[in-house]
């Protein structure tokens, strides 16, 4: 049994460490006083400076959070509407049309969707992308206020029916205020989705806009200095805090059972 545990434990250990070293390596070599990524100079903050003086990255910064909060906002009404819908009708397609953009592989997503804007004669930039990105993150919402609608007790619903409130009355003052940790969570989940996508962005972008990912891209294709490393990690800092955030505010979100 011991051996069996250390075996567990070791491949463990080594399953984190595959993960979480190659971000731990950006994070120590964005504070790397050189140029090149190859070996240990000395300690700065001097990228984080150039960073913050650097007017393509921060419009690129201002595009991904306009996108994102434009889509987290949208997103979490439609998405809550959908979950609710999906747990009081309990339909069979309703669940397969608002979860299938979670299951779509998200190249086939940002193709359909540059085909779907062409079709509509829709100029590609900051609209066509907010408006891909609502539609991949509403899924995500609903499902985290289905799970929060599934822990509810609905006699306190049929309880406030009882006493007169309406169908809309019973929603704003007993189900909604119940189960808005698991919107906020889902409208945390769907803002870090929307800041940190590449592929749907890189499809439904057009010439011109650019987002914190696609700049990233940009910035790699030449060399991955130190300036690179910097916003990955502030980049990572974000998208972790909001998650954080979400698993406070819902904490079964990211249980596996």
């Amino acid at each position: 049994m011991r051996k069996r545990s250390l075996g567990l434990w070791m491949t463990a250990l080594a399953a984190y460490a595959f993960l979480y070293v190659p971000l731990i390596i950006v994070v120590v070599y964005s504070f790397n006083n050189s140029r090149l990524n190859a070996e240990w100079v000395g300690f700065t903050f001097d990228w984080y400076r150039q960073l913050a003086e650097d007017e393509n990255m921060l419009t690129a910064a201002g595009n991904s959070l306009l996108i994102g909060i434009s889509a987290s906002l949208v997103s979490t009404v439609l998405g809550t509407m959908a979950g609710v819908a999906m747990y009081r009708y309990r339909q069979r397609l309703l669940p397969v049309l608002v979860l299938a953009p979670i299951a779509i592989p998200e190249i086939l997503m940002g193709v359909s969707l540059l085909i779907f804007f062409v079709l509509l004669n829709l100029t590609l930039g900051l609209v066509s992308v907010a408006l891909a990105h609502i539609a991949f993150c509403i899924g995500f919402v609903a499902i985290v206020v289905r799970a929060r609608l599934a822990g509810m007790d609905e006699a306190l619903t049929e309880a406030a029916r009882d006493c007169g409130a309406s169908p809309l009355q019973a929603f704003r003052y007993i189900t909604l205020p119940l189960i808005m940790p698991g919107v906020i969570a889902g409208a945390l989940m769907a803002f870090t989705l929307s800041i940190d996508d590449f592929v749907i962005t890189f499809f439904t972008a057009g010439a011109g806009t650019v987002t914190l990912p696609l700049q990233i891209y940009s910035m790699i294709k030449i060399a991955v200095t130190p300036e690179v490393n910097a916003v990955s990690t502030l980049l990572m800092l974000l998208t972790l805090m909001l998650i954080v955030i979400a698993s406070k505010l819902s904490p079964n979100l990211l249980r596996s059972d």
